[in-house]
């Protein structure tokens, strides 16, 4: 028997039994379509994660309270960043060309009879030029008006909508109230984008820091201190830098260790990048269980039509079918099942990424290799599952075949 009839005959049995082959094919095709929606969106999370952050320059470093202790980090009430080391590194480190406190609480803001709770963030003036923010409508608040302790805010983009304002420019000049303090809007930030595991960067609120700390938030404690080196080649400089000064602010002698940790946007970059990757990678193989799953249920449809084709074994053994042509076509007709299941599975996935893209505004991005990693696995499935059922029936006597009822 050619290599062509074997073929035909064996999409021939498929076609005579379209119903059970399609689902056969069922569990295959939820498999596959899992685990290629689950990488698309595992992956567009990374990006969207490494993209945050970067647009916030390559130069940026983070401190923050607390220390770092094995694979997690600890904070304590005793150890505190403030307004004081803030000052510190702003007038003794020499590598650094900004320094950008910042402390910040959820408030309620209210304009008219609309009301949010969002995130107020008390910081300096140069907040948009470290952070690389653009405004959209007004002006961002001066030093002068810091340091007056002016009742002045700029509003992020969620924050109108949430409020009810469709164009920024009517907002400008207008009073909102802050924890029920009246404050004039200035300003009104260009959106950023999607939300991140930071939160939303759009849906927020700036006051001057020290209007906030003396008027919002009674506390002199800083969330962070933002900082930017002079250059990406002086990064470790001004993270020796900002140690120096604040082990001095904060008087630890030698060999006691930090009471605040460092972060450049690298640090940041690999441990969500790890996180995402990590979180993909279970989700892909819960996915990958229903494969399997899709793969016994073909084997055991095959050993079925094992079953009810004995006597068609027989007579295409008796007219001359040998052992390998009856494994071979019972093998391509498992082959087949599995690799249109894929192909209809990768439709299927990556249709679900481009919904949850279009419906959900989640970040996916359809990887090509996951859709080849699951034809692969398809194949390997087909063979895999086929082998058995293939192999019982091109081991039946021929002349027991022929007298099976």
């Amino acid at each position: 028997m050619l290599i062509g009839e074997i073929i035909r005959v064996a999409l021939g049995a498929l076609r005579a039994n379209k119903l059970r082959s399609l689902l056969t094919m069922l569990g295959i095709v939820i498999g596959v379509a899992a685990v290629i929606a689950v990488v698309a969106l595992g992956t567009g999370a990374q990006s969207a994660v490494k993209d945050r952050i970067s647009s916030l320059g390559t130069t940026l470093l983070t401190v923050m309270p607390g220390q770092q202790r094995g694979m997690g980090v600890s904070f304590d009430q005793s150890m505190k960043l403030t307004m004081d080391d803030a000052a510190a590194l702003e007038d003794r480190a020499t590598n650094l060309s900004a320094v950008q406190p910042e402390m910040t609480s959820r408030l309620q803001v209210q304009y008219l009879n609309q009301n949010t709770n969002t995130s107020v963030v008390g910081t300096t003036s140069n907040y948009l030029e470290v952070r690389k923010y653009e405004l959209q409508a007004g002006r961002m608040f001066s030093r002068a008006e810091d340091e007056g302790r002016q009742r002045v805010a700029v509003l992020g983009p969620t924050v109108l909508e949430t409020l009810g304002i469709n164009s920024p420019d009517a907002i400008v000049g207008e009073p909102v109230r802050i924890r029920g303090i009246q404050f004039t809007v200035i300003g009104v930030l260009k959106s950023k984008g999607q939300s991140t595991p930071f939160g939303n960067p759009d849906d927020q609120v700036l006051v001057p820091i020290t209007t906030g700390r003396f008027r919002l938030f009674g506390s002199d404690r800083l969330r962070s201190i933002s900082v930017l080196a002079q250059s990406e080649e002086k990064i470790p400089d001004a993270m020796a830098d900002v140690q120096r000064v604040l082990r001095r602010e904060h008087r630890l002698v030698q060999g006691r260790p930090d009471d605040f940790m460092i972060r450049s946007q690298a640090d940041f970059l690999n441990t969500l990048g790890e996180t995402t990757q990590v979180f993909t990678y279970l989700l892909s193989g819960i996915a990958a269980v229903s494969l399997l799953v899709g793969g016994i249920g073909i084997m055991n449809i095959m050993l079925v039509s094992v079953t009810e084709r004995t006597r068609e074994i027989g007579i295409r053994k008796a007219l001359g079918a040998t052992k390998a042509n009856i494994l071979l076509q019972f093998l391509i007709e498992a082959v087949v099942l599995c690799l249109l299941g894929g192909l209809i599975g990768a439709l299927v996935g990556s249709g679900g990424a481009t919904a949850m893209s279009t419906f959900f505004q989640w970040n996916t991005i359809i990887s090509p290799s996951a859709i080849a990693a699951a034809f692969v696995f398809s194949a390997v499935v087909g063979v895999v599952f086929g082998v058995w059922p293939a192999r019982r029936a091109a081991g039946l006597d021929p002349i027991v075949a022929l007298r099976y009822e």
